[in-house]
């Protein structure tokens, strides 16, 4: 698989390849924000954190009758503008995961559409170049143009168009989609479609277990969708608290701006934090 940038080879992952069919194609393992998406996530991320950081630790240096000094407008922009920072900067990597996470959640149920409709076409007498052009004209109807599976079969296509051999396009595909469903199809394939095996029979195995495990993927997360519920509110429970208190009670809130208030805050804070971090670990079951 060669790189579709051309010069010296880039530090990082690249975001497309030249594939076996010698056309550009996606790299599904990594994804780079545009710079405007990447400036509106920031915003996002250091609006929330600012808001936070202020919610918690704003008021500090008051006088003794309660009122705002120079010291006190300082230090609310200093640490709302060092929490939201820091905010924003750690969303960056956190929603460039969920979108990789989301598009291979997407990219492996087109799949199995495509080995249903691939099964269909070899059962119905066809040869496997024939059964992958139907499959893309049968696919045609269910997704929309620009679909991720209808991008990889063009590519297939084109590479039979172009007598490049199948196993080595979908041994390409394996590689870029970074799911390993795929890549061991395309492995199971490839000594199949060589050594003179039953394809149809590959492809059937293949589609059935891949149906089961997102079958129990789809049960487990029924299952734990109320405990990531649960998790979410009681990340949210702490602000909505002290922005309560703040709100409703200034003299007690006051309390906050003391040096045990601060340190009993922030002690709670990253109590709450790890408690978070380590629910989410134990909640992200792989399958």
């Amino acid at each position: 698989m060669k790189l579709f940038t051309k010069g010296p080879k880039p530090e990082r992952e690249p975001e497309y390849y030249r594939s076996a069919a010698n056309v550009r194609a996606l790299n599904y393992r990594v994804y780079y924000m545009k710079p405007i998406e990447k400036a509106a996530y920031f915003l996002l991320g250091f609006a929330v954190g600012a808001a936070v950081g202020y919610l918690f630790y704003g008021g500090i240096g008051k006088d003794e009758f309660g009122n705002a000094t120079a010291v006190t407008y300082t230090l609310n922009t200093l640490i709302s503008g060092t929490v939201g920072l820091i905010a924003g900067i750690k969303f960056l990597p956190m929603r460039t995961r969920q979108i990789i996470a989301k598009r291979k959640r997407r990219l492996a149920l087109q799949f199995r559409d495509m080995l249903e409709a691939l099964n269909t076409s070899l059962g119905a007498g066809k040869n496997v170049p024939d059964s992958f052009a139907a499959v893309a004209e049968d696919l045609k109807v269910q997704y929309e143009e620009d679909a991720h599976i209808l991008n990889e079969l063009r590519i297939i296509l084109s590479g039979i168009a172009n007598n490049a051999d199948i196993e080595e396009l979908l041994g390409d595909f394996g590689q870029r989609s970074g799911i390993d469903d795929i890549a061991s199809f395309a492995n199971v394939f490839r000594v199949c479609y060589r050594k003179g095996g039953n394809i149809k029979d590959t492809i059937r195995g293949a589609h059935e277990v891949l149906s089961d495990k997102m079958e129990i993927r789809e049960d487990i997360e029924t299952v734990v969708t109320a405990n990531k519920t649960e998790q979410s509110i009681m990340v949210v429970m702490p602000i909505v608290l002290v922005g309560m208190i703040k709100l409703m009670s200034p003299d007690f809130a006051a309390n906050f701006t003391t040096v045990s208030g601060i340190a009993s805050t922030t002690v709670a804070a990253a109590l709450f934090l790890t408690a978070h971090l380590v629910g989410r670990e134990v909640l992200d079951i792989k399958i």
